[in-house]
């Protein structure tokens, strides 16, 4: 059923429930998994500095996550392609579904940013809205 599946990590415990339920589909479907962290930067950047910064404490976090996500994958026998990516998560991620052309999308329910997902809207339920390929949501 599924080929191609790519999956959201932003280093939340929901985002290591819906990894471990794309590794348990990659598995069972015979798929490709990737998953994708998006970097965001500072909207207002003060100076150079702080963006180097900004993306040197990203790119640590960011190590961090990838590095427990690759542990994840290799624990249960399934490889794993990490890619990590400066932009805006929900408009990088649905260009990356549709450049690459995944056919499932595996998330989180509330990632990091709950407060703000509330106040702002869901980084969730944007993905579901806008991705051109099937989305599960892990709860």
């Amino acid at each position: 059923m599924h080929k191609k599946i790519l999956h959201g990590i932003d280093g939340s415990d929901g985002s290591y429930k819906a990894l471990g339920e794309a590794i348990r589909l990659a598995r069972l479907y015979g798929a490709d998994l990737h998953t994708v962290f998006v970097e965001e930067m500072p909207q207002y950047a003060g100076t150079i500095g702080e963006v180097i910064e900004e993306q040197a404490t990203a790119n640590g976090f960011g190590g961090k996550i990838m590095a427990r996500a690759r542990a994840m994958a290799e624990d249960e026998g399934v490889p794993l392609q990490t890619l990590t990516i400066v932009g805006h998560e929900v408009k990088t991620i649905v260009e990356l579904v549709k450049q690459k052309k995944y056919d499932l999308l595996v998330i989180g329910f509330m990632g990091r940013s709950a407060l703000y997902d509330r106040v702002m809207g869901s980084t969730c339920s944007s993905l579901v809205r806008l991705a051109s390929c099937s989305v599960l949501v892990v709860k």
